[in-house]
């Protein structure tokens, strides 16, 4: 029984939960975000929905549709949270000063031994 208290109590089955969670909230929003983009492009070219378009015979409407959701999306996840997670974490989390590498320490080292 230990085992299994220790397995639901590990902080990254945890954090995957509310990842999953948060995820598939966002998602929604992400979706009504790239229908209303849709809408919008659909105002000013006159067709929001690109599935019936043909090139020589060939449907490419559907490639299109997913071409353009995929590029807002993109979008979407780059600037609402890639952009603003590495701000805060370069703000709250800088990265300490590197040392010297483990060749520079031997080094060191060994110039002290010879001496």
């Amino acid at each position: 029984m230990s085992g299994f208290k220790n397995f639901l109590l590990r902080g990254n089955l945890i954090e995957l939960a509310v990842a999953f969670i948060m995820a598939t909230a966002f998602a929604k929003v992400v979706t009504e975000f790239t229908a209303l983009v849709m809408s919008l492009i659909g105002k000013a070219g006159g067709q929001p929905d690109f599935s019936k378009v043909t090139l020589g015979g060939v449907n490419v409407g559907l490639f299109i549709n997913a071409l353009v959701a995929f590029v807002i999306i993109a979008a979407v996840v780059y600037f609402f949270i890639v952009v603003p997670y590495t701000k805060a974490k370069a703000r709250f989390f800088p990265e300490e000063a590197a040392g010297p590498t483990e060749v520079e320490l031997l080094t060191q080292i060994r110039d002290s031994l010879a001496k």
